[in-house]
């Protein structure tokens, strides 16, 4: 997770370029916990609780969401707070203090060891743990195109994918679906309750229990889609290790990665395609839920 704490790690960028999540998984979520339908952005819809806290250990991922929220009209302000510290060191909460932790796209980078011990200590009765990562995004028009699309994430080559580049385990731990969190009443028996484990991932990893209809989807443009291939924390550590690739007269490793999708959109479609054409983007999620006993 060190990437994100670099000071030439675009924080801005990356909050503005990253997909934001349904509704339809907070209301999911918001179920388990008996509270019925209804960078910082998971933090600014919990505002239904009385006091939100959002952590995190990087200054400049704070100093993006403490953005974000200032721009939200809809957020009172003084009912949010963000504290820089590790999701496993809480020492600034009481104990049984909490009613709902949630860890949105951050729950891979944790050390579950500690971390199910922090929560319970935390978390008041019946308290809700909701963790969820999306993993390799997909083109639901363009299913040829997911070969190439892992090949570019998840490939071994360390001059034509920034597969080699990720921080592990983490992003093995994203790529399988959050499998490898262990259970929380396994790391702490007795301390936790109903511990679930649910994919929305649609029709593209059939290999997963009983996989969910996809809920996190978005119509972008190519030049969106661009922007937030950029954000990849591997590729900004690809071009730190390879400078020369960004003197390519095709362009460096992401932009001939994009092209390379908008061509294989118009082999398919037969016309061209611009960069301001809309595309249907879609994005696999693991959601685990637990409660505390």
């Amino acid at each position: 997770m060190a990437t994100f704490g670099k000071a030439t790690f675009d924080t801005v960028i990356y909050a503005a370029s990253r997909p934001t999540y349904p509704q339809a998984l907070y209301e999911y979520v918001f179920r388990f916990h008996d509270l019925g339908c209804g960078t910082g952005q998971a933090t600014v819809e919990l505002t239904r609780f009385q006091k939100v806290i959002g952590t995190d250990p990087s200054a400049g991922m704070l100093e993006s969401a403490r953005k974000r929220l200032t721009s939200n009209d809809n957020v009172h302000q003084e009912q949010v707070e963000y504290v820089q510290s590790p999701a496993e060191k809480l020492e600034f909460l009481k104990p049984e203090s909490v009613d709902l932790m949630i860890a949105a796209q951050a729950g891979h980078w944790f050390d579950w060891s500690t971390m199910w011990p922090e929560a319970a200590r935390v978390l008041r009765k019946d308290g809700t743990v909701a963790i969820w990562n999306y993993s390799e995004f997909r083109l639901p028009r363009y299913h040829a195109l997911s070969t190439s699309i892992s090949q570019f994430f998840q490939g071994t080559d360390p001059l034509n994918s920034v597969g080699p580049y990720w921080q592990q385990p983490g992003r093995s731990i994203l790529d399988n679906h959050l499998v490898a969190i262990p259970s929380a009443e396994e790391v702490v028996p007795g301390a936790f309750k109903d511990f679930t484990r649910r994919y929305f991932t649609g029709t593209y990893h059939p290999h997963l229990p009983s996989p969910l209809p996809i809920l996190m989807r978005k119509v972008m443009t190519w030049n969106d889609l661009y922007g937030y291939l950029r954000t990849a924390s591997a590729l900004h550590t690809f071009l730190e290790k390879n400078p020369g690739d960004t003197l390519r007269p095709e362009g460096d490793i992401c932009m001939r990665f994009w092209k390379s999708l908008m061509r294989g959109a118009e082999e398919q479609d037969g016309v061209e395609v611009r960069a301001e054409d809309d595309v249907e983007v879609e994005w696999p999620l693991a959601l685990i839920m637990v409660k505390k006993a």
